[in-house]
């Protein structure tokens, strides 16, 4: 029923009632095999999980031994940042009391973008200040504020996120993608399981 090389292969069969009470047949839950010698791969933009299983054993089908060293990830496709829903931090300044209302109405009508948050905060800087005539060096707080964007990638990208900050009236820096881009996952080196 399963190919030789399916993870499924070996996985016992059980008798479980369908939706309108028949028996069937079914596999068992699969226990996830445990992960020996393993090592790291960093995630860059564009990977694959069956170009990933090709460069690491030579067999495109083997991806699951990744996703299974990697059981944090509910879905494949988040080990190689490829979800479909994406979150991005960007940065944000505006002079004056920042219009929060206003940027949060106009994200949330943003069709595509499922939830916003503001990250309004404030950081400790090291700033030259001249004090009775001597140049000191003075900490000083100062605004740290930046807008967490949960949005569907397919329906919205990131440019045009930040078009609707600036038409907000903010200034908008540089978007930090919070998914797995740079970020290391697990790749057993051993191929049993």
């Amino acid at each position: 029923m399963f190919d030789r090389q399916s993870r499924y292969r070996d996985v016992p069969d059980v008798t479980v009632p369908d939706a309108r009470g028949r028996m069937v047949l079914a596999k068992d839950v699969r226990v996830t095999p445990p992960v020996t010698g393993t090592f790291r791969h960093v995630v860059t933009a564009g990977d694959r999980l069956d170009q990933l299983a090709w460069q690491y054993y030579g067999r495109p089908l083997q991806f699951w031994r990744i996703c299974d060293a990697n059981p944090e990830f509910l879905s494949p496709l988040a080990l190689v940042d490829q979800e479909t829903i994406g979150t991005v931090r960007v940065p944000v300044a505006v002079s004056g009391d920042p219009p929060w209302a206003v940027l949060l109405a106009k994200l949330t009508a943003t069709a595509g973008v499922d939830g916003v948050l503001v990250d309004d905060d404030t950081r400790l800087a090291r700033r030259p200040r001249t004090v009775d005539g001597r140049e000191v060096t003075v900490t000083v707080a100062e605004p740290d504020r930046a807008v967490v964007i949960t949005f569907h990638r397919a329906s919205v990208g990131v440019a045009a996120l930040i078009e609707v900050i600036r038409a907000a009236g903010f200034t908008a820096g540089a978007p930090a993608d919070a998914g797995q881009v740079g970020q290391p996952i697990v790749v057993p080196v051993a191929a049993g399981g």
